[in-house]
């Protein structure tokens, strides 16, 4: 083969490979903000439902008061983290949800007793269809309020030890209870953290990350 042909065969497979690296990179990169085209919606968030003490080698959660206390620190965070990039306001929190049910035992949703048991299994993917009692609790929640399609539900926080390091792990699903359907089911993670707090503060920015932009 004349060394001309030689080299312009070797040129336009480097430049064949070098496209094909780029179109698989744009196929399997995560897209930075997946649920942005939600977050001019009303969507409602309900309070942590579970948190995984098993994993805590830290004693983070004992330190923190529990279970419950640490599930509430982590709506607080996650509240914080939605009202720095302006969706709080629009959204309906975890205490406006607590107030709907005050005015209203006989009918509204308790937000603190929803039937999130099945949600935790790792069977429970994106597309998921669930069942009773969780369908008619969402159903019932959105109904008490103006404009609302989709449920954002934090389902179980852990902590898991990461090499030297500690980290937070959030496993979450934003459902649309008119279909009883996952829209999303899947985890958000904080970076190795040097306190309990920094990890749920990192949770709730993580989490916010998904629909707005800091």
């Amino acid at each position: 083969m004349p060394q001309y042909f030689r080299f312009a065969t070797l040129a336009f497979l480097a430049a064949a490979a070098s496209c094909g690296r780029g179109s698989k990179a744009s196929e399997t990169a995560p897209e930075a903000r997946p649920f942005a085209s939600y977050a001019m919606q009303r969507i409602i968030v309900t309070p942590t439902a579970y948190v995984r003490v098993s994993s805590d080698s830290m004693g983070w959660v004992q330190a923190m008061g529990g279970n419950r206390a640490t599930a509430r620190l982590l709506d607080s965070a996650i509240a914080r983290a939605l009202d720095d990039r302006g969706l709080a306001q629009r959204w309906v929190m975890p205490p406006a949800l607590v107030r709907a049910h005050e005015r209203n035992r006989n009918y509204a949703t308790d937000p603190y007793a929803l039937g999130l048991e099945p949600l935790r299994s790792a069977n429970f993917v994106s597309g998921s269809k669930f069942g009773e009692p969780l369908s008619s609790q969402l159903r019932t929640m959105i109904a008490l309020e103006a404009d609302v399609r989709m449920v954002l539900l934090p389902i179980e926080l852990r902590f898991e030890k990461v090499g030297a390091g500690t980290r937070a792990a959030l496993r979450a699903a934003l459902v649309d209870p008119r279909l009883a359907e996952a829209r999303w089911v899947g985890e958000v993670r904080s970076e190795n953290a040097g306190t309990s707090a920094m990890a749920l503060a990192a949770i709730g920015q993580r989490l916010a990350d998904l629909f707005a932009a800091p």
